[in-house]
């Protein structure tokens, strides 16, 4: 009889326990159908020359990819992309650790922090395309309202003025979207710094201040040490985001501008072959992801292995 009701506890539970995957089905089908198949079926076209989604092609094995790396306009694209992201990244780090400085000290005890937390990150809430038009409206050269704030500034001490074109000379694109990027995105890495140091007990802080210790003994001995995990997330996510780089050069900057190869990224290259009418070739445009997926998955790689030699 115990044997029995053993036997029945059992099989109840095991029954319980099987409804698991009924709640776990959906997710894993739409993670199948929606992720895992998009990624194989575009490892796939990247050996053949399909034109069209949906048409007929050939298998061309590694061609499409000898392509992309021998195409010297990938790589000027990739050197754009890198140059942008370059000038965003010193920025945007720059200054969320500036204000992570001034908001982690204890000599300044400043307040209100949830408040500039929410201001620093409205930036980031916004609509790449409300802030792309919002930019090329500000900037336009002849009537925007930034060249006519710089001209009345001119004008006070009586000296002229020549509006600049900043999103269409060459010269100051990349530069331009740089800093808007910086602007979009430094309130997310300010907030995960800030959550990094918060992690920290303040009793380092305050010994170190006791000592006499200077703000940038404190920064460099304990605040950096100890955030070495979240400054290592915020610099790959910042990389992945960065070469990933799209909507506001492709936004703000149209082909009949003379600064549009000055801001080509790799991936507007990539748009421009899978899906922009006359010039699409999905296959490579297929081979063209996954080498920017090589790409940021090396540099990645190497972004951990440094990180992780100077923890040791």
């Amino acid at each position: 009889m115990a044997k029995t009701a053993t036997a029945a506890r059992t099989s109840k539970i095991e029954r319980y326990n099987r409804m698991g995957y009924v709640f776990v089905a959906p997710f894993v089908v739409v993670f199948l159908i929606f992720n895992v198949y998009p990624v194989l079926r575009t490892l796939y076209l990247s050996f053949t020359n399909v034109k069209l989604v949906g048409t007929k092609g050939s298998i061309v094995w590694f061609d499409n990819y000898v392509r992309v790396l021998t195409d010297k306009f990938f790589w000027n694209a990739l050197l754009n992309t890198v140059k942008i992201w370059g000038v965003n990244i010193v920025l945007q780090l720059g200054l969320a650790f500036l204000l992570m400085m001034v908001f982690s000290d204890v000599k300044y005890k400043m307040r209100g922090l949830h408040i500039f937390r929410i201001v620093y990150y409205l930036p980031n809430l916004i609509a790449a395309t409300s802030v792309a038009f919002l930019f090329a409206t500000l900037l336009d050269w002849r009537y925007g309202t930034f060249n006519q704030i710089i001209y009345n500034i001119y004008h006070l001490f009586g000296k002229s003025y020549t509006p600049v074109n900043w999103i269409g000379d060459p010269a100051t694109a990349g530069v331009t979207v740089a800093v808007i990027q910086s602007w979009m995105w430094f309130g997310n890495s300010f907030i995960m710094l800030m959550a990094g140091v918060q992690g920290i007990s303040r009793d380092y802080f305050e010994a170190a201040a006791i000592d006499g210790a200077g703000r940038w003994t404190v920064f460099g001995k304990i605040t950096l040490p100890l955030i070495r995990p979240i400054l290592l997330y915020v610099a790959i996510t910042s990389l992945i985001g960065g070469l990933q780089m799209f909507d506001l050069p492709f936004l703000m900057i149209n082909k009949t501008n003379s600064a549009y190869n000055s801001v080509q990224t790799v991936v507007m290259y990539l748009y421009k072959f899978g899906f922009e009418t006359g010039t699409t070739q999905t296959g490579y445009a297929s081979a063209v992801a996954y080498v920017i997926f090589l790409i940021i998955l090396t540099v990645s790689v190497v972004q951990l292995k440094v990180f992780n030699r100077k923890e040791d």
